[in-house]
């Protein structure tokens, strides 16, 4: 049978911290509303060069999307190199925040044929 329509969906973001010394990984389930930046009040906490403090937010919609907004950040929210204000991502989407990379997974994507 199909998926169920039921199964709570996920999305992963992984980064580095460009020297190597800090790793990230983020979990959002659907309806998650989540700030990342590198103040303790923020959800996701990117302590890293150029991350300001409340950067952006991320939004997994009920419908399985997943959107970015910068929330004003000095040094802008990138989506695969473009800076954006707001922006629906996809699978394999790169998040720049800083010079810290999140790249955008669907956990429970598709995988390829059984």
């Amino acid at each position: 049978m199909g998926r169920h329509r039921g199964m709570t969906e996920m999305w992963v973001l992984e980064g580095m911290a460009p020297d190597g010394a800090n790793r990230w990984t983020f979990r959002l389930t659907s309806g998650a509303i989540k700030t990342v930046g590198r103040a303790p009040r923020a959800d996701f906490v990117v302590d890293a060069p150029l991350v300001s403090r409340l950067h952006c937010r991320l939004t997994a919609a009920v419908d399985g999307t997943l959107l970015v907004e910068d929330l004003g950040s000095t040094n802008g929210t990138f989506v695969n190199g473009e800076r954006v204000a707001s922006r629906e991502t996809c699978h394999g989407d790169r998040i720049g925040v800083g010079r810290v990379e999140l790249v955008v997974r669907r956990a429970g994507a598709a995988a390829p044929a059984d």
